[in-house]
């Protein structure tokens, strides 16, 4: 991999990992292992900001879900984002999401939060590489509610990048500000009942009450899904470069697998579930399934 691209990303992980801290150029090009100068111009290059607003953008946006998850009063959120005055970090969380923090932490609404995507996963997806080992794969059956999914579709989309490329990543920032019954957003392979003419089969989105009545963004649908089962198809935890191979190793494992052997069928008038691949846990589909 191109050893700028791996510079870069080692300056977001010292930045996810100082974020409550005073991080400066001169800590990121200790990182990195370059020269303060350099590392601006090739930050900037390959993430679309500087360092400077790329950290203040990731924490208004940790300072939101503090706001909405944890009672956290305006000026604690001001101060803990290194801003010098309540009215400054007004000014900024306005100016990143449209509302004031008062009022979102009194009724949060969707915002579009900033999501660091790190710049190595893109390399890696088009470097993928052939699975050498065999993966453990956990196996669990999942009991989902009746409950309702804002979406937003994409065109011809059948994965990720693609879909991406469709809608902008930026999507998953507004899904993250939203509030889930399975505590985080999800990627979903619609069956066709489920799709518009000209729509993409995957989409994200966030699940909600089976009663939601409350605000969808702009862009996004809303779509009714039933109680269903499902087989939830968990791998190894896994490093980050070999993200690829983690996924892989899942999706191998559910078109071997034959639901029979319990008891069930595959039911695809439920929508594939996808979760956002984290290493610490291993690489997250559901399936659904229906008894035979």
């Amino acid at each position: 991999m191109d050893e700028k691209i791996l510079a870069v990303q080692r300056m977001q992980d010292c930045i996810a990992a100082h974020l409550s801290q005073r991080i400066t150029l001169c800590d990121l090009a200790d990182a990195a292992g370059y020269s303060p100068f350099y590392c601006a111009r090739i930050f900037k290059e390959l993430t679309g900001l500087a360092p400077a607003e790329y950290i203040r953008r990731l924490r208004l946006s940790r300072s939101a879900l503090r706001l909405r998850d944890e009672g956290c009063r305006v000026i604690d959120a001001a101060y803990d984002t290194g801003y010098n005055s309540v009215d400054g970090y007004q000014r900024a969380f306005h100016h990143a999401f449209g509302c004031n923090p008062c009022e979102y932490a009194r009724s949060p609404v969707p915002l579009p939060l900033f999501i660091p995507y790190g710049v190595k996963f893109r390399t890696l997806w088009k470097e993928r590489k052939t699975m050498n080992h065999v993966a453990n794969v956990f196996l669990q059956i999942i009991d989902k509610p009746a409950r309702k999914v804002i979406i937003k579709r994409g065109k011809t989309a059948k994965e990720y990048w693609t879909y991406c490329k469709e809608v902008g990543c930026d999507v998953w920032g507004v899904l993250t500000s939203m509030k889930s019954l399975c505590g985080e957003p999800v990627c979903l392979w619609l069956p066709e009942q489920y799709r518009q003419p000209d729509t993409s089969e995957y989409v994200q989105g966030v699940e909600v009450a089976a009663d939601y009545a409350d605000i969808i963004p702009d862009g996004f649908d809303i779509i009714e899904l039933p109680a269903a089962k499902y087989l939830m198809f968990q791998g190894e935890p896994f490093r980050e470069e070999d993200y690829c191979e983690a996924i892989e190793a899942v999706q191998a494992s559910m078109a071997r697998y034959t639901p029979a052997v319990i008891g069930y069928a595959w039911d695809d008038a439920n929508p594939r579930i996808q979760l956002e691949p984290r290493g610490e846990r291993g690489y997250i589909e559901l399936k659904a399934i229906k008894p035979l």
